[in-house]
């Protein structure tokens, strides 16, 4: 258990260029980035995308760069792209936000996987950049994930990664024009070294065939390192 009798809070999250092997991940940059993200993310589309986002849907890029200025300007999120090391093409995208430094506590959230993504170690990699920024360089004591209740690839998505069901908020908010009941996903300091391990297995050289292919499970490899410390 950490000592937390001398913790004074951690630093902001602020825009980080953080390299991995298959993804870099970007500070988002309007004029570098603001094309290169709207058709990496299907250009119009983003709409079935991004259905369980809250905002309404966009009627072509304008309102996309307008509403990606004001998350920033009102809400204080921190947005990144996901660039693809191969090709060099912008593939996604995620935000820091709802930091609460004094607390130790951030959320990563607006997470968008362009088609480009799918079914490649991309979205893993850049996954694990981001929580490895936010435990082991700013020192935070708690990284949340929480999406519409019933999107359950989301919700997938986070229990794969190691983030830890917490439960639901319901009527926790209006998404276009609907309730929105949100599950509330998280990982904590003490679970992150665990996590960090089975990520970097499974992203190492030796867990993918010559065709790109898994060789071991991202879960499996957490179970299995669980185990033996248990």
């Amino acid at each position: 258990m950490r000592d937390l009798s001398t913790f004074k809070g951690c630093s902001a999250p602020k825009p980080v260029r953080l390299e991995g092997r298959f993804v870099t991940v970007e500070p988002y940059d309007e004029a570098q980035h603001l094309e290169a993200l709207w058709e990496g993310l299907g250009g119009m589309a983003i709409n079935p995308l991004l259905t369980y986002f809250t905002q309404p849907d966009f009627a072509g890029i304008e309102d996309f760069k307008t509403w990606l200025d004001g998350v920033q300007k009102n809400w204080g999120w921190v947005p990144h792209v996901f660039r693809d090391n191969k090709t060099g093409k912008v593939v996604g995208m995620a935000s820091y936000m709802r930091a609460d430094p004094a607390n130790g506590v951030v959320e990563v959230g607006a997470v968008a996987h362009g088609p480009a993504m799918s079914r490649t170690p991309l979205s893993t990699e850049a996954h694990y950049l981001m929580a490895r920024h936010v435990f082991d360089d700013l020192g935070y004591r708690r990284y949340e994930w929480k999406c519409h209740n019933e999107n359950q690839p989301s919700r997938a998505t986070a229990e794969r990664y190691g983030f830890t069901f917490e439960g639901v908020f319901r009527q926790h908010m209006l998404s276009k024009g609907k309730n929105r009941d949100t599950a509330w996903f998280s990982m904590i300091d003490g679970e992150w070294p665990l996590i960090k391990a089975a990520f970097e297995a499974w992203l190492a050289p030796g867990n993918f065939t010559e065709d790109g292919k898994q060789v071991r499970k991202l879960e499996d490899i957490r179970a299995d390192l669980k185990g033996a410390t248990a």
